[in-house]
């Protein structure tokens, strides 16, 4: 949260809003969306950590691309695609194989 406040206030003296800042609160509204779901459910998501990661190689292409070898953008770029494919699985394993259910006993 304090990073987020931080990250407002350097856009408002700036008095301008890049795509990198925009890509950054993302990820801040992907973790503090991934704290409260732990403290509602006492669980975490695995797919949450991973769309964190999504997110966060996504701005690293935007930002560096410019500056990037061919090969080092194809590479960050299928592992955007592997962990997509990762969070697919986990999706469809969920979906198709669902956890038995406690009981209250348990």
């Amino acid at each position: 949260m304090v990073a987020t406040v931080i990250e407002v206030q350097a856009m408002w003296v700036r008095k301008e809003v890049l795509l990198t800042d925009l890509l950054l609160m993302f990820i801040y509204i992907e973790m503090v969306t991934m704290v409260k779901v732990y403290w509602q459910s006492g669980k975490l998501p695995v797919r949450m950590p991973l769309y964190v990661a999504i997110v966060a190689m996504a701005r690293y292409l935007i930002i560096e691309i410019k500056d990037m070898e061919q090969l080092r953008v194809l590479t960050v770029s299928a592992s955007i695609l592997v962990i997509a494919l990762a969070v697919l699985v986990i999706r469809w394993g969920h979906l198709k194989l669902p956890y038995a259910k406690q009981s209250l006993e348990d």
